[in-house]
């Protein structure tokens, strides 16, 4: 059965105060130690929309759930079809002000880590080499019967000699890498197998409905675990997959702090929400810490 992605949820709580202003957060952060928890809101400077925002794709759009994937050669079909044209976007897309003043942060040492929901590599591309990618990253593919690990580029060449008419008619990106497509569109287009088996391939991500590996939970556990403070940027916490580590770095008595536009599911856990575009606020807090933003376009 397919899954719609749970898109809305109902606080039991009054809303908690908000603050445009970044003084209480620098003094958070100035103490060091602070563990970064980013979701898609970050990216949307990137021009890579969130899920669940005032525009989010889940308003419009189902991502593909696990047991689709998994049990449907036609779900399998349209998802490659429109991750082949949406991965060029994101493959394109560049960090923005929000992920080099992660970055600056970081090289600074007032970060003890970077967690990140999101699996567009921008964190990486902004030079956090060691952010841990929760859900994965749309750079990699997996081989679902051999295990086989490999590069996204090479799958891309690969599905363009299977498909060299396929392109065009294709809108609105998704975070998850895909876009929308007519379905008579994607009855064109042929996948491919693994080189090594000739099993099926999945890229390298988390989808709907699947678990995250353990061993990469633990962690992200280790990582607040040893934190000061925990601070969400750009996620509105709905699923467990990141609320948890809110919970958890809450109930060890740590703060949380969280930037981001609306509500959030993590709001009751947060001792400081500030309301701010990202890339402004993280810039701005990046220059009063004395670390500043740099240009990694080089």
């Amino acid at each position: 059965m397919r899954t719609r992605p749970t898109l809305t949820w109902t606080s039991p709580d009054a809303p908690l105060p908000r603050t445009s202003s970044l003084d209480e957060l620098a003094g958070v952060v100035a103490r060091g130690r602070v563990v970064v928890l980013s979701g898609a809101g970050l990216s949307t400077e990137s021009g890579i929309p969130d899920y669940r925002g005032e525009s989010g794709s889940l308003r419009r759009h189902t991502p593909m759930t696990y047991d689709e994937f998994v049990t449907s050669v036609e779900g399998r079909q349209r998802y490659w079809a429109r991750s082949h044209l949406g991965w060029r976007t994101i493959a394109r897309a560049d960090p923005n002000d929000g992920h080099r003043a992660v970055a600056a942060l970081r090289d600074g040492g007032y970060l003890g880590g970077v967690i990140t929901q999101n699996v567009d590599g921008l964190h990486q591309a902004a030079g956090t080499a060691d952010a841990v990618e929760l859900h994965g990253s749309l750079d990699r593919v997996i081989c679902l019967d051999c295990r086989r690990l490999s590069e996204r580029a090479e799958l891309d060449r690969r599905l363009r000699a299977a498909n060299p008419d396929f392109g065009g008619a294709a809108t609105r990106i998704n975070p998850d890498g895909d876009v929308e497509l007519p379905e008579d569109v994607v009855r064109r287009f042929t996948p491919v197998p693994c080189t090594d088996c000739g099993g099926v391939l999945k890229p390298d991500v988390v989808f709907f409905g699947e678990n995250v590996p353990r061993p990469r939970v633990e962690q992200c556990y280790r990582l607040v675990d040893e934190a000061g403070a925990l601070l969400v940027l750009g996620s509105s916490l709905t699923v467990m997959s990141g609320l948890r580590f809110v919970r958890h770095a809450a109930a060890a008595g740590k703060p949380v702090a969280i930037i981001n536009h609306g509500e959030t599911r993590g709001d009751r856990y947060a001792s400081l929400r500030v309301d701010l575009p990202l890339g402004r606020a993280l810039t701005e807090l990046a220059e009063r810490l004395g670390c500043g933003d740099r240009d990694r376009s080089a």
